[in-house]
């Protein structure tokens, strides 16, 4: 039991990592990640089944400091109620930001009402790190805790501050605007932000709160900060078409900023954009980020429709496995296809009739509710995340579709095909 114990720890350990990458991957759509999560589930099941052996197995890993291993511990823990076991679980979950990500997801595994209890626990908390906990894992669920997250939105520790003025953005409930209004001037560079990309959720179109939330979300976009993207995703969608395409062309006048700009016009959905795009496809380094602004608009998939082509001779991107290179980043465009500039070029050539300049498109249609909860139930990932925002931006008071919940929930609330 224990040798099968042990490689069920070390399954859901290694699935929950890559299904952590698999939430906002450009590959994945709801079906793909809702497989991993009941892989993830069994082996957990596994866990259960195998009982204290199952529970010392994962208690033993927590000494590796992986986050997989926390969520594996974690779940097992507040499942069970053990005092003694959450402790461990809480303690470990704590130890760095990037860990807690593990038992935040735990909590977010659970069905809510068996978290609840946890999450009311942890809001109580005198420790600011269990509190910011508790508040990430009720906006998971969508759930406004009320007065703890009011009141960790006045806190002077700036981790649980951010994290509950971006679980307001998350809930989209219009009476935070006066919460996270004054926060627009913080002088913190990430509490501003967060404030701002919450504004954009569940603010009116009131000009004065507009502008002062748009420049602040454009300043962190044109940034090198890690929050640059979620910034520009936000703020494309807030300016009008006429603004957001000036924005884009600026950007692309910026040779640090060509890929952002890239982005922008995927996100942005105005198929004149495209012919630019498909020039950007000449550069190896931008030409599959490219051809994904490109599905964007369009909704082709490159793969599928034989629209791509092999990797570039002698391109290189990524660590290279030579120890003596100091490149050691990971390839964000690694799961995106090569595009084939020429056949895309003949593509676009025989299907731009069909599509509007000065329009907004979402893969291949014109962005509507409708069309976007189809997207949601059907597209990938990363089409998935841009069709939630746009829905949450549509629907104010609505809460911001949660892409990175477990699968198997997900298809529940959609209603989605399994």
């Amino acid at each position: 039991m224990s040798l099968v114990a042990t490689q069920q720890a070390e399954g859901a350990s290694f699935l929950w990592e890559l299904r952590n990458a698999a939430s906002a991957a450009p590959h994945y759509n709801l079906v793909d990640l809702a497989k991993l999560d009941n892989r993830i589930e069994a082996n957990l099941d596994g866990l259960r089944i195998a009982g204290t052996a199952g529970w010392e197995i994962v208690n033993e890993s927590l000494s590796s400091g992986q986050t997989g291993e926390v969520f594996a511990a974690a779940v097992l823990a507040l499942e069970s109620g053990d005092k003694d076991r959450l402790a461990t679980a809480f303690e470990a979950g704590t130890a760095t930001p990037e860990v807690s990500h593990g038992l935040i997801s735990a909590l977010g595994w659970l069905e809510f009402q068996q978290a609840a209890p946890h999450i009311q626990q942890l809001l109580a908390s005198s420790s600011p790190g269990l509190r910011r906990v508790g508040i990430a894992a009720a906006a998971i669920h969508r759930h406004n805790p009320g007065a703890p997250l009011l009141d960790a939105v006045r806190s002077a520790d700036l981790p649980l501050k951010t994290r509950a003025l971006r679980a307001m953005g998350e809930l989209t409930q219009r009476d935070f605007l006066s919460e996270l209004e004054p926060h627009l001037a913080d002088p913190d560079a990430y509490t501003q932000f967060s404030a701002a990309w919450s504004l954009s959720l569940v603010s009116s179109d009131s000009r004065s709160v507009n502008s002062k939330m748009l420049a602040i979300l454009q300043s962190a976009a044109e940034s090198n900060l890690p929050y640059r993207e979620k910034a520009l995703q936000a703020a494309i969608r807030r300016l009008d078409v006429f603004s957001a395409n000036a924005w884009q062309s600026k950007l692309a006048q910026d040779p640090n900023l060509i890929r952002l700009a890239v982005i922008a016009a995927g996100a942005l959905g105005d198929p004149g954009n495209i012919p630019w795009l498909i020039e950007q496809m000449k550069q190896p380094k931008l030409a599959r980020v490219a051809g994904e602004a490109f599905s964007m608009i369009t909704g082709v998939d490159l793969a599928f429709q034989d629209l791509d082509c092999e990797k570039p001779e002698g391109f290189e991107s990524g660590p290279n496995g030579n120890p003596q290179d100091g490149n050691v980043e990971m390839d964000a465009d690694e799961n995106l296809p090569w595009p084939s500039q020429r056949l895309i070029t003949k593509y676009w050539g025989e299907h731009h009739a069909g599509f509007q300049n000065g329009a907004r498109y979402l893969a291949g249609k014109p962005v509507s509710l409708n069309w976007c909860q189809q997207v949601l139930r059907n597209g990938r990932q990363r089409q998935r995340a841009a069709a939630a925002l746009e829905i949450a931006i549509s629907q104010p008071g609505q809460p911001l579709f949660n892409i990175a919940a477990p699968g198997f929930r997900q298809q529940k609330l959609l209603g989605a095909q399994r």
